[in-house]
């Protein structure tokens, strides 16, 4: 397994493991619709078979309907602090 290097502030590294590339593909394709995010590397999940994609996500640029469930996240998350 290679080290991983910590993506930027405000995103994430996401990695994808599926039986087939398609599955994979359709996982990714929600992710896209939620937050802007690069483009996928794809790569064989193991010997025995399977998909492993990777993408990153930016999580500052958030579209509907992830951008109200990161404000209300984001509300909770302050609120704790304040406790």
């Amino acid at each position: 397994m290679q080290p991983t290097e910590t993506p930027s502030d405000g995103h994430a590294e996401v990695r994808i493991v599926a039986a087939s590339p398609e599955v994979a593909r359709r996982v990714a394709e929600v992710l896209r619709h939620c937050f802007a995010a690069t483009e996928q590397r794809s790569y064989p999940a193991s010997a025995d078979g399977g998909t492993r994609l990777q993408l990153t996500v930016d999580t500052t640029r958030a579209a509907e309907p992830a951008r109200t469930w990161l404000e209300t996240s984001r509300s909770t998350e302050q609120a704790r602090r304040r406790t």
